[in-house]
């Protein structure tokens, strides 16, 4: 059954009913909540990777041209995003996970907004860039630091400790996904019984097989995203209204104390 958006308070007075009766409870989260943060969606239509061509892992590891290319890019990015602060979503499923109604997030997205708001469980299946690492001898940076470096310098920044090559520590386009994460995120899918989407196109693979693996799993998939997606008929609930109040209004309607069992 696919409620859409033809009856928004029914759909999240049902949704906040299940949220107070599930056990094992899992968020997936896309750009679309960090937006609200005032952080672009770099695939939308006016997004950065609209306008501009990635450069792939394997460039990024053959070419020093690529790798100043690469470095131009982020910099940008950087500069969109770094100032960013969690909103109402990010805190309200902070709160979720500290009084238990949450298992934790699996995210798409590289902003490190959940952890700031709180989250203490949280998969990152594209990774952080909050961070640098060397891809030679796995030293970590501070973005902030390599990106000002970058700045002042103009040239693709290099390892203090060996002089190895420094990248954002995020999957690149044409980069595998860090497999322990995936089957991490894949077995709380297996084990949720309710499954929120929030804030993603699910058309990125192999991330969007996530929420997918839960729905055939039996988890209840509850979808919340502006524009619709690829699983919407999948779906127990679909609404298309802003995340931050959305989930505000689930909130609202939660018992005070979650259920004996839910974790």
């Amino acid at each position: 059954m696919n409620d859409g958006a033809h009856d928004h308070d029914a759909a999240v007075q049902r949704v906040a009913r299940w949220l107070a009766e599930s056990r094992s409870a899992v968020a997936f989260t896309g750009a679309g909540i960090s937006t609200e943060s005032g952080i672009p969606d770099f695939r939308s239509p006016s997004g950065i990777w609209a306008q501009t061509k990635p450069v792939y892992f394997d460039e990024f590891v053959s070419s020093a041209e690529a790798r100043n290319e690469y470095w131009r890019q982020k910099a940008a990015m950087w500069r969109e995003f770094s100032g960013a602060r969690p909103n109402t979503g990010h805190n309200i499923l902070a709160r979720w996970e500290a009084s238990g109604r949450l298992r934790g997030v699996i995210t798409q997205n590289i902003d490190e907004l959940h952890q700031q708001a709180g989250s203490q469980h949280v998969l990152e299946v594209h990774g952080t860039a909050r961070h640098v690492v060397c891809l030679e001898c796995g030293t970590r940076y501070d973005t902030e630091r390599i990106t000002r470096q970058y700045e002042r310098l103009g040239a693709a920044p290099t390892c203090d400790r060996c002089g190895g090559m420094l990248k954002h520590a995020t999957v690149s386009f044409g980069q595998s996904l860090p497999q322990e994460v995936i089957e991490e995120s894949t077995r709380w899918a297996r084990e949720s019984d309710l499954f929120f989407a929030i804030g993603s196109s699910l058309v990125v693979y192999p991330a969007a097989s996530i929420p997918e693996i839960a729905a055939r799993s039996g988890s209840r998939l509850v979808i919340i995203n502006r524009d619709p997606t690829p699983l919407d008929d999948r779906a127990s609930v679909v609404i298309r209204q802003s995340i931050g109040e959305v989930l505000e209004r689930i909130d609202a309607l939660l018992p005070d104390e979650p259920a004996p069992e839910a974790r």
